[in-house]
């Protein structure tokens, strides 16, 4: 089950990065500025937003395997569309489909882990999971320019095509490899009544300080990461560096952060858990501001940390959410619901306040110096949910 999630989230991170490093060519063709590419990219988390809650709903009551397969086939329709699209309209459209199957995918991971694993190696399994998506988008940032563009005739469309077919076998591997835990008695006499009970438990759930805190702290990372995850070749590339240039260097921070996304969450247990999230937080905000210097060395410091410290924090928010008192297994969908929705205001916010500031300020530092304000707002704001859970509210 691990592996075959796994499988799925790197799909994941493969489609919706495979746009970043070709926004260049994408953008000549459909002339688009760099605010409409924004929106673009802010598309898919728009629609997350609105299936989440229901995604996770449907997950407690439909099971894992069938969902998380519709959850690939979208992200891969999603794929094939934008490599037909012929304009602004129907780039949108096919990036928006990605949201549809997202949630399935990103609440599914957590919903199985808290499932198949026990709270000892959650931590751990947690840490396996997350490494997918980072290995999705290397490979997309290694090959699009490199590999892919110069095979098909430096045809954007082809490169994308050839990511959505990898993304059709993956889900024929899902289904032949999941299956559910059977459910208990009263749930499988009921699934309505189970699912209907995944919905009404939101505004209790709203109601726990931990759980409101940690919504924040969602929305925050998620618009800080997709912010700079969908805007980092560009703005290495402003900087000088080549196309591929900038796919290459713009995939270190997402190799290093598969060995801190292994590590950090495992360190990251009991009360040590709140500071290594401040400390991650710091980090990323010093990170960014490496990033806008001319300085060769810092701006590789910059990427080596941000790569450390940037992938750390939202599995270690997830394992928050996980162990609070009041989320049983059975609910995890829904509680995982809320936390993707929340975050994907975010990613929605992330993309394009990037662009707009760019295109206003005719380059990306008011947009990077704007990031190290959020990480350090998030840092404080993450003692203060040390505080709530001290105090017992979640």
């Amino acid at each position: 089950m691990l592996a075959g999630i796994w499988l799925a989230y790197s799909c994941f991170g493969l489609i919706s990065g495979a746009m970043p490093p070709l926004i260049g060519s994408m953008s000549e063709e459909f002339s688009l500025s760099r605010s409409a590419m924004g929106t673009i990219l802010a598309a898919w988390p728009l629609v997350f937003i609105a299936t989440s809650l229901p995604a996770g709903a449907l997950l407690d009551r439909f099971g894992l395997r069938s969902c998380v397969s519709v959850g690939i086939i979208l992200i891969s329709l999603s794929g094939l569309l934008r490599a037909v699209a012929t304009g602004y309209a129907t780039l949108f459209m096919a990036v928006a489909i990605f949201g549809l199957g997202a949630p399935f995918i990103s609440i599914g991971a957590p919903k199985l882990i808290s499932v198949w694993f026990d709270q000892r190696d959650r931590g751990t399994a947690m840490g396996i999971y997350m490494t997918a998506p980072p290995v999705g988008r290397i490979i997309a940032l290694a090959t699009a320019n490199s590999l892919l563009m110069p095979l098909y005739g430096l045809s954007w469309r082809l490169t994308l095509g050839t990511y959505a077919g990898v993304a059709i076998l993956v889900a024929l591997i899902w289904w032949l490899l999941a299956r559910d835990v059977r459910q208990s008695t009263e749930t499988a006499l009921d699934p309505h009544a189970y699912a209907a009970s995944g919905l009404r438990v939101l505004p209790s759930l709203l109601r726990i300080r931990v759980v409101q805190i940690i919504l924040i702290l969602s929305t925050g990372s998620f618009l800080f990461r997709h912010g700079l995850n969908d805007w980092l070749p560009e703005i290495l590339r402003s900087g000088g560096m080549t196309a591929s240039e900038a796919g290459y260097w713009a995939a270190l921070p997402i190799v290093v952060g598969i060995g801190a996304t292994l590590t950090i969450p495992y360190m990251a247990k009991g009360s040590r858990r709140t500071p290594i999230l401040v400390g991650t937080f710091l980090a990323s905000g010093v990170a960014v501001l490496c990033l806008t210097t001319s300085s060769s060395a810092l701006l590789i410091l910059g990427l080596l940390i941000l790569g450390t410290a940037g992938r750390a924090a939202a599995p270690i928010i997830m394992l928050t959410l996980m162990d609070a008192r009041q989320i049983g297994t059975q609910h995890i969908g829904s509680a995982s619901g809320l936390y993707f929705a929340a975050g994907e205001v975010g990613g929605v916010l992330g993309p394009v306040l990037l662009a707009v500031v760019a295109d206003l300020t005719g380059g990306f530092l008011g947009g990077m110096l704007m990031l190290t304000g959020l990480s350090f707002a998030l840092a404080a704001l993450t003692i203060g949910l040390r505080v709530a859970l001290r105090n017992g509210s979640g």
